[in-house]
C-alpha cells in the first residue's frame, strides 16, 4: 500500500509539473466507471446463498483512469476500487483497492518502449493477448517490459517480458515471447490490387519453484496408470498472415503449443480404490488452425469462419481456474447475439477440443431494407454436436419515421458440455423476434422489442425419481425503452417463464432509467435476472441469477 501512496503521489507531481508547462503538443485525459449493487435476497431464483445476499447486502466496483502526454512521454495510472464485488466470483465476495495498472511510454527514435502493465497480442491474439474485460473482473495485464523497434517501414520487431497481472498481485510463473510483423502492398497507379500482412510469434512461460512443487505433491495422489510428469517451460509458436485482393480478405492463423499439464474436468481419474472419478491433470502438446474469409461488394458482406483447436488452453498457472490466469483470448466462433433471449444460450469455447465453423451473410437490397443471416456448427473432436445456431433477419427503415427489424433463431445448445450440469440433454430453441423503433419527434422515441422461445428442455442436472428435471421450458421478453433526447432514457422489461415445470409463477422484470450530459451518464435500474452465460466482448462465463439495484456511473474527461 506505501509503495501504491508514493506512485500517486510521484504521479500527481508529473501531472502538475507537465500542466503547468504544457504547450499545444500536451494531452490530458482519463475517464471514470463506477458500478453499485444493493442485493436483496430471492430464494425463489436462486439469488441467496453468498455473503451479498446473506449479510453484506451491498457491492462495488471503480476504475479511475488518467493519462497524460508530453514531451513525448505517455503516462497513465488506474486506481480500482472493489467492495464486496461478486465480479471476480459470483458466488463470492472480493474486496480490495489500489493501483490496478500503470504505465510509462516512450518513443526514442525507432525504438518504443513500455515499462510497467503491457495490454499487447500476437497475431489475432489466439496463441497470447494480455487484456481487459471489466465487467467479468479479467485483467491479464503482463507487468514487466516491451521493446518495439522498426526495422525498415512497414516491418516491426517486437520482444516483451513480465508476470501476468492478479488483481492487486501478479502471479510468479514468467512470461517472455516477442513477434515479427509487416505489410506489404501492389498496385498500379495511386490503386492498390493486393496486400499482404505476414507475422510470427513465440511465447515462453516459466513456471517457478513452488508451483511445481505443487504440483507435484498433488500427482503423488494419481495412481500409476494416471500418472503424468511436470514441465518447467511450455513454448507456443504461431504464424499468421492477411492476404487483400480486390474485393477478397483472408485471413488465417496457425498456432502449436509444447507439451504441458492442464486440467480436464470431463477426464476420468482412477482412485486407488478402483473407483472412477471426473477431473483430472492430463499432459499433452496442442495445437489451433484458424481461418477467416471475407466478400464485400456494394450492399454485399460474407464472412466464413473455421477453427479447430486441441489442448490449446494457455494458462499461467496450472491452478489458475475459469477465466481467471489465460493467457489467450479464444472468443466464441458464433454470432454475438444482443436481443435478450437470442442471448440466453451462448457457446463458451472449448479449448481442449471443438472444431467450429461460422458462415456470416448481409446483403442491403436497398439503402432502407436490410437482410442479414449467420449460421454456426460447433462439434467436439469426436463429431458430437455441442452447437448450432441458424439466425436470420429482416430491418426495414423508413427515414425519419420508424425503423422494423423482425427474424428467427433456432438452436442447439449441449448444456452437458456449456455449464457442466452432470447427465443433462441438448437444450433446442425456436426463437422468434421484433424490434420496432418509432420517432414521434427530433428528440423523442419509443423502441418496443419482443422475443419469444420455444424449447423442450432446459435441465438443472438434478435427478428426480430417476430422471434428470427440467427445471425451465418457453420463454417469452417484452421491452420497451423511450428517450428524450440529449438526456433521458427510460426502460421497462419482463422475462416470463410460460411453460414452466416448476410451481412458482416469477416474472424476471426489470425497469430504470438513464441520464446523460455531455460526457457523464447514470444509470439507476432495478434488476431481476435468471441464471445463465454471460457473455462480454467475446468473454463467457456461467452467472447465478442477480435481484436488486444497480447503479452505474460513467465520466470522461
Amino acid at each position: 500500500m506505501r509503495s501504491n501512496i508514493i506512485f500517486v503521489i510521484g504521479f500527481s507531481c508529473v501531472l502538475a509539473f507537465g500542466v503547468q508547462g504544457q504547450n499545444g503538443g500536451n494531452y490530458f485525459s482519463g475517464s471514470l466507471e463506477a458500478n453499485g449493487n444493493a442485493f436483496i435476497r430471492d430464494a425463489r431464483i436462486g439469488a441467496a446463498n453468498t455473503p451479498q445476499y446473506d449479510h453484506q447486502l451491498y457491492g462495488a466496483d471503480a476504475w479511475f483512469d488518467m493519462r497524460y502526454t508530453q514531451a513525448g512521454f505517455n503516462v497513465g495510472f488506474r486506481f480500482d476500487v472493489f467492495n464486496n464485488s461478486n465480479l471476480l466470483n459470483p458466488l463470492d465476495s472480493y474486496t480490495g483497492e489500489g493501483i490496478g495498472m500503470w504505465y510509462i511510454n516512450k518513443e526514442i527514435d525507432k525504438l518504443d518502449v513500455t515499462v510497467g502493465y503491457i495490454y499487447d497480442q500476437i497475431g489475432s491474439g489466439m496463441m497470447f493477448r494480455s487484456y481487459e474485460v471489466r465487467p467479468l473482473l479479467i485483467d491479464n495485464a503482463l507487468i514487466g517490459l516491451k521493446l518495439e523497434y522498426e526495422l525498415f517501414p512497414n516491418w516491426r520487431i517486437k520482444a516483451f517480458t513480465g508476470r501476468q497481472k492478479q488483481q492487486f498481485d501478479t502471479y510468479r510463473p514468467v512470461v517472455v515471447g516477442g513477434s515479427f510483423e509487416g505489410f506489404v502492398s501492389g498496385g498500379g497507379g495511386d490503386k492498390t490490387y493486393w496486400s499482404l500482412s505476414p507475422g510470427i510469434g513465440m511465447v515462453n512461460r516459466t513456471l517457478d519453484d513452488a508451483t511445481v512443487n505443487n504440483l507435484v505433491s498433488d500427482l503423488r495422489t494419481y495412481t500409476p496408470v494416471d500418472s503424468v510428469g511436470v514441465n518447467y517451460n511450455t513454448y507456443a509458436f504461431n504464424a499468421f498472415n492477411t492476404l487483400s485482393v480486390g474485393r477478397f480478405t483472408w485471413y488465417a492463423e496457425a498456432a502449436y503449443k509444447s507439451t504441458e499439464l492442464f486440467f480436464d474436468p470431463f477426464a476420468e481419474k482412477t482412485n486407488w480404490d478402483g473407483s472412477t472419478s471426473l477431473g483430472k491433470y492430463l499432459s499433452s502438446d496442442g495445437h489451433l488452425l484458424y481461418s477467416s474469409l471475407s466478400y464485400a461488394s456494394g450492399g454485399l458482406g460474407i464472412t466464413l469462419d473455421l477453427r479447430q483447436m486441441n489442448n490449446f488452453e494457455f494458462r499461467i498457472s496450472p491452478f489458475s481456474q475459469q477465466l481467471q490466469g489465460l493467457m489467450n483470448f479464444i472468443p466464441p466462433l458464433a454470432r454475438q447475439n444482443t436481443f435478450r433471449l437470442n442471448a440466453r444460450y451462448n457457446a463458451v469455447p472449448q479449448f481442449l477440443g471443438e472444431n467450429a465453423v461460422q458462415l456470416d451473410v448481409n446483403y442491403s437490397l436497398s439503402r432502407n431494407l436490410n437482410v442479414s443471416f449467420n449460421g454456426s456448427l460447433i462439434n467436439d473432436l469426436d463429431n458430437n454436436p455441442l452447437y448450432r445456431e441458424m439466425y436470420f433477419d429482416v430491418a426495414y427503415k423508413k427515414p425519419r419515421s420508424y425503423t422494423l427489424t423482425s427474424g428467427l433463431q433456432m438452436q442447439l445448445y449441449n448444456q452437458r458440455v456449456y455449464e457442466l450440469k452432470g447427465d443433462a440433454g441438448a437444450v433446442q430453441t425456436i426463437t422468434p423476434f421484433v424490434d420496432f423503433l418509432y420517432k414521434f419527434s427530433r428528440r423523442h422515441a419509443l423502441r418496443v422489442e419482443a422475443q419469444y422461445m420455444y424449447t423442450g428442455s432446459d435441465w438443472t442436472g438434478e435427478v428426480k425419481g430417476g430422471d434428470v428435471y427440467r427445471e425451465f421450458g418457453d420463454w417469452m421478453f417484452l421491452q420497451a425503452e423511450y428517450s428524450i433526447a440529449p438526456h433521458w432514457t427510460i426502460f421497462a422489461s419482463d422475462m416470463y417463464n410460460v411453460v414452466p415445470e416448476k410451481t412458482e409463477d416469477i416474472h424476471y422484470y426489470s425497469f430504470g432509467f438513464a441520464y446523460s450530459k455531455g460526457a457523464n451518464r447514470i444509470g439507476l435500474s432495478w434488476v431481476k435476472q435468471v441464471e445463465g452465460v454471460v457473455c462480454t466482448g467475446g468473454v463467457c462465463r456461467l452467472e447465478p441469477a442477480f435481484n436488486g439495484v444497480r447503479l452505474n456511473v460513467n465520466a470522461n474527461f
